[in-house]
């Protein structure tokens, strides 16, 4: 009799879980690390993807701490690593965030290389600045007008913010233990502009991010640790932090993994922050008030390292990947209103994965994103490689938008129109927490949606709306 009710229980326990509205139970990813060639365990850390050798097709590029920087690119069903020149690699220093955006207005972007030997403070080495001339790099800050610029406090995240909207490009560098720095090039030198914009703050930077936020122009949003988040609005090119105003300081909690998403598919993003371990937050700006409307599991505490908002599945809905460092990751798909759906994850769990960052890329040119996911920290371990299982008939639009200059629009937003939703994404200008997405919009298609419409808002405000006749393709708006 009592084996016979604990197995009613049982079956009742597991028709609960099943039945339930926030609980998806079907195995999502599968893993194909197989594909990276050569993939050593190794002490890895932050991601970007970039176009690294002006060859019109993006790499991963995979941060060591004490081991190669990797440029990691998909050919003949493989991803090769595809340089080893010594200023890019750079094996000896200790690479942890990593951003690409075009600083000087050529059409390619350079790649910074935020490098920490220390905890907090006054470190050894500098950051890097590549640049590729010809065919090999160069560190723009080794030139020797450049040297008195150097960063040399440690540091953990790194944006491109093109803060006057013309597609002049700065560097915001989220320090720990000393003053955040700005990077820009003028009159052909690398100047620190920070104290200028009144960004020279003394914080336990982390994560920070930069779009459409706040204003028509590039907005940041910085999380911190040991002290309050930063919300700078964009005035004319400068700054004002309004954190507390919007209700985004968040002082008691040390931020981490941070993204810009549309949580209410409204046509505006919106921020999702995680806290180490701490509750994290989907901020929703209701009234001039950011309100997090995170359910009890999204918000519940974790170690938490990168968070990545994309539609890996092409159903048109995003999903939310929370990657954790010696804990299991997490997965929730957005529906409407907001609401957060736990995706039950088995592959791609990683419960003894010691995860320090993560980015998506549609690597391979299928129309499904690639989730690439970098670990070590306190073990080495390789790289993991993760594909969404998707539908055969599923459908999808890519964008890609290119500012005057040629270079990818990194800080625009691209929003979806359709009959059944307005969906913002921001071209990622890095770095969450030391990563940084692919600079394309990804949509998904849902079911029967029809109507399609394009509107990009540049990084300077103004909006161009474009009309969708085709799906399944990558579309290149040039910015006039």
């Amino acid at each position: 009799m009592k084996s016979k009710l604990m197995n009613f229980l049982k079956k009742i326990i597991v028709l609960t879980i099943l039945m339930s509205p926030n609980i998806v139970n079907a195995d999502f990813f599968e893993d194909i690390s197989n594909k990276i060639a050569d993939n050593p365990k190794r002490l890895s850390y932050g991601i970007s993807v970039a176009d690294i050798d002006q060859n019109e097709k993006y790499e991963f590029i995979v941060t060591g701490f004490g081991y190669p920087n990797l440029a990691l690119s998909y050919d003949n069903g493989k991803l090769i690593n595809v340089t080893s020149q010594k200023i890019f690699s750079d094996e000896f220093r200790k690479t942890i965030g990593v951003a690409a955006c075009d600083v000087d207005r050529d059409g390619y972007e350079e790649i910074y290389f935020l490098n920490t030997d220390t905890y907090s403070g006054t470190k050894k080495y500098s950051d890097r600045l590549i640049d590729l001339e010809g065919n090999k790099f160069l560190d723009m800050f080794e030139i020797e007008k450049n040297k008195k610029e150097l960063n040399l406090t440690a540091g953990r995240s790194v944006a491109c913010v093109d803060r006057k909207g013309n597609g002049e490009y700065g560097i915001y560098v989220s320090n720990y233990g000393g003053p955040t720095r700005f990077y820009e090039i003028e009159n052909n030198k690398i100047k620190d502009k920070s104290a200028d914009l009144n960004l020279d703050k003394v914080t336990g930077g982390r994560a920070v991010v930069s779009g459409h936020i706040l204003t028509d122009r590039s907005d940041i949003f910085a999380a911190n640790e040991r002290g309050a988040n930063f919300l700078l609005k964009n005035n004319n090119g400068f700054f004002e932090d309004v954190a507390f105003d919007y209700r985004v300081d968040d002082v008691i909690q040390n931020g981490r993994g941070t993204t810009l998403s549309d949580i209410l598919y409204r046509g505006r993003l919106d921020i999702i922050s995680g806290n180490w371990q701490g509750y994290h937050r989907a901020y929703v700006l209701r009234d001039n008030k950011f309100k997090d409307i995170g359910n009890i599991k999204f918000d519940k505490p974790s170690r938490i390292r990168t968070i990545i908002s994309a539609d890996f599945d092409n159903d048109g809905y995003d999903e939310v990947f929370m990657n954790n460092i010696a804990e299991p990751n997490k997965l929730f798909r957005i529906k409407e209103n907001g609401i957060f759906e736990e995706i039950m994850l088995e592959t791609g769990l990683e419960p003894d994965g010691f995860g320090t960052g993560a980015a998506v890329a549609d690597i391979d040119g299928d129309g499904i994103l690639e989730l690439l996911v970098s670990r070590g920290e306190s073990k080495e371990q390789s790289l993991t490689l993760y594909k969404a299982k998707v539908k055969k008939d599923s459908k999808y639009l890519r964008i890609k938008p290119l500012n005057k200059y040629g270079a990818p629009a990194r800080g625009a937003t691209v929003t979806l129109i359709t009959d059944q939703r307005k969906h913002s994404k921001t071209i990622d200008a890095g770095s969450g927490y030391l990563c940084q997405m692919e600079p394309v919009a990804h949509y998904g298609i849902r079911k029967n949606e029809k109507n399609f419409k394009l509107e990009v808002k540049w990084t300077n405000g103004k909006k161009e709306l474009i009309n969708i006749s085709e799906l399944n393709k990558t579309i290149t708006i040039k910015q006039k």
